[in-house]
C-alpha cells in the first residue's frame, strides 16, 4: 500500500469539481494521458475515479483540506452552492460569479434573473449606471452558506468578445461584491487596460487575479491594487510568466481543476490533489521550502476568504 506522509496543510483556492460537464469534457480527452499514465500507476485514470467523493478523499490524503468551487454562470453558481452545502463538512466552499464569456448570454435583466433564487427578493431591472447596478438587498442571503467570494468575473478579450456587454456585467459583479462585502475572483485575459480603468470606480474592491498569465508590468499593477495572484499548473509549463516576481505573501495556490494540469501530468485530468505539484514548483521558483510555501499561501487564502 502506498504511504502518504502529510506534513503540509494546503488550500485549492479555485476549482470546478462541482461541474460534472467540465469533468465529462475532461474525461473525453482521457485517452491523451493513458500513455503518460503508464509511468504513474497510482494516478487514477478511470471515469469512476472522478466522482466527487473520490476527488475529495484524494485531496484530503494529499493534505488539501479546503477547496473553493468557483461559479461561472448563475446556474453553475447554484450548482456550486449545492455542492458546497453537501460537502461543506469536507472543507468545500463556493463562489457566486458570472464569467465574462456569459455576458452576451443573459436573457433577462440580471436583477430579475438572480432574484428568483431568493424567496423574499423583489427585483427590478438593472441599468448600467454604477449606482443602479445593484441587486435587491437580501438576494444572496439565501445563498450564503459557505459562500466566500464573487467570481470568477472580469474581462476576456481573447476572442471576438462583446466588450460593452462584458464591461456592464463586470460592473454589476463589482457592485455585488461591495454590497455584500465579499472578495472577488478576477478572470482577466488580454484586457488589463480596461480592467484597471474600471477598477478606478471601485477603489475598495479586493480579491485575487486568478490564473495570472500576463506580463510583469500588469503583475506589478495588480499587486499595487492590493490583489493576490492565483498561481496554478500553467506556471509549470509557461516559464515566461513572472511567477518568481510575486511576493510570497500575495500568492494563492489553485488548480482550476479539471483544467491546467501541472507538469509532468499534462494531458490528464486535473484535481485539487495536484496542488502539491504546484506548491513544489513555486518552492523551486522562490527558493523556499515546500512547507513554507504551503504555510504562507494557506494563510493568504484564509485571510482573503475568511475560511
Amino acid at each position: 500500500m502506498r504511504a502518504i506522509i502529510i506534513y503540509m496543510y494546503l488550500i485549492d483556492s479555485h476549482c470546478h469539481i462541482h461541474d460534472r460537464s467540465c469533468y465529462n469534457h475532461a474525461l473525453s480527452r482521457q485517452q491523451i494521458g493513458r500513455k503518460l499514465l503508464k509511468g504513474y500507476p497510482d494516478f487514477p485514470h478511470e471515469p469512476d475515479d472522478f466522482i466527487p467523493e473520490k476527488i475529495i478523499v484524494r485531496a484530503h490524503d494529499a493534505g488539501i483540506k479546503k477547496m473553493i468551487c468557483i461559479g461561472t454562470s448563475h446556474e453553475d453558481s447554484l450548482n456550486a452552492r449545492d455542492f458546497a452545502e453537501k460537502y461543506h463538512a469536507d472543507g468545500v466552499f463556493w463562489s457566486y460569479g458570472i464569467h465574462p464569456d456569459e455576458a452576451s448570454e443573459l436573457q433577462s435583466p440580471f436583477g430579475k434573473r438572480l432574484a428568483t433564487t431568493g424567496a423574499s427578493a423583489q427585483a427590478s431591472p438593472v441599468t448600467t449606471g454604477r449606482s443602479e447596478a445593484r441587486l435587491p438587498k437580501g438576494t444572496l442571503n439565501s445563498l450564503a452558506p459557505a459562500l466566500v467570494a464573487i467570481g470568477e468575473v472580469g474581462l476576456d478579450y481573447h476572442n471576438d468578445a462583446n466588450r460593452p456587454a462584458q464591461q456592464k456585467l463586470f460592473e454589476r459583479m463589482l457592485q455585488l461584491a461591495l454590497d455584500y462585502d465579499l472578495p472577488l475572483i478576477f478572470h482577466v485575459r488580454e484586457a488589463f487596460d480596461d480592467f484597471f480603468a474600471m477598477l478606478d470606480n471601485f477603489p475598495s474592491a479586493r480579491g485575487v487575479v486568478h490564473s495570472f498569465s500576463d506580463n510583469r508590468e500588469n503583475l506589478i499593477k495588480s499587486l499595487d491594487h492590493g490583489f493576490y495572484i492565483g498561481v496554478n499548473g500553467l506556471s509549470t509549463f509557461a516559464p515566461e510568466l513572472p511567477i518568481a516576481d510575486i511576493p510570497l505573501d500575495r500568492i494563492l495556490l489553485e488548480t482550476d481543476a479539471p483544467f491546467l494540469t501541472p507538469a509532468p501530468f499534462r494531458g490528464t485530468i486535473n484535481e485539487p490533489a495536484r496542488i502539491r505539484e504546484i506548491c513544489a514548483h513555486v518552492s523551486k521558483l522562490k527558493g523556499e521550502s515546500e512547507a513554507d510555501i504551503a504555510r504562507i499561501t494557506t494563510k493568504n487564502a484564509e485571510q482573503l476568504f475568511h475560511i
